[in-house]
């Protein structure tokens, strides 16, 4: 039976057959078979095809659903649930930093509870890359229609946001230029925050109407074969690429 909706995404991305083999990594005849039939592409195959259709494995691939290798590597990867951000463990975020060995990855607007919790984080993150550790922060651009929407949003005026936002930068920029640190501003609608350090990750998502504080938490740890840690993962590389480094942004 043919895969209607990976074939309709395809079109509607403005790719061809070609492109999209190009991008995963695979022949024409291989992305041909998919829409073709009922074949189901190998994990990283298919992750890299939704990740550039922007859509769901298992919208692109139903019977993903029902798979109980996937489903039990999606359970093994979630750990805990905390329900604001106040319950996350204090020493939960320092081993955010100080547990990581190879990448650090931060995705918040403002993020000022972890420079103001931790007066030293700024000379941690200094000094985890100068032992080889890749680290990226991305902070919401605080002159952004989006950062002032979301500041009124929260109830704290169109300009309370942005200077929390600029205190923060205020602290990061003693380590801006930094090798392995990389620091960018984004403007984009930013459902999650997203903290990860290696294989663990704490997502906190964003309520309408609510700050971050107040919003749930969840603890992600990567398992092999599991998607929601590389869901999340994409979500933020995808943020990266569109961001501004900080010392040349506007």
């Amino acid at each position: 039976m043919p895969n209607e909706r990976l074939r309709g995404c395809i079109s509607a991305a403005g790719l061809t057959i070609d492109a999209m083999a190009s991008h995963v990594g695979v022949d024409r005849k291989t992305v041909e078979r998919w829409i073709s039939t009922e074949r189901t592409p190998h994990r990283s195959h298919r992750w890299k095809a939704a990740a550039l259709l922007e859509q769901d494995e298992t919208y692109l691939w139903p019977s993903l659903s029902s798979d109980a290798r996937v489903q039990g590597a999606s359970d093994a990867e979630f750990v805990q649930l905390y329900p604001h951000r106040g319950a996350v463990p204090h020493d939960m975020w320092q081993r955010i930093v100080d547990d990581a060995t190879d990448s650090i990855d931060i995705l918040v607007y403002s993020g000022l509870f972890l420079v103001d919790n931790r007066p030293d984080f700024t000379d941690v993150l200094a000094e985890k890359a100068s032992n080889g550790v890749r680290v990226r922060l991305l902070f919401g651009d605080p002159d952004s229609g989006e950062v002032k929407r979301r500041s009124e949003e929260e109830g704290i005026g169109v300009d309370g946001l942005s200077g929390r936002i600029r205190i923060t930068l205020s602290y990061i920029a003693k380590v801006v230029g930094t090798p392995g640190i990389e620091v960018r501003l984004h403007d984009t609608i930013l459902y999650n925050s997203i903290y990860r350090s290696d294989t663990t990750m704490l997502v906190n998502p964003h309520v309408y109407g609510s700050g971050a504080p107040f919003n749930p938490v969840m603890h992600l740890q990567r398992v092999p074969g599991g998607r929601m840690f590389d869901h999340y993962q994409t979500s933020f590389d995808r943020t990266w690429e569109a961001g501004k480094p900080l010392e040349t942004a506007k």
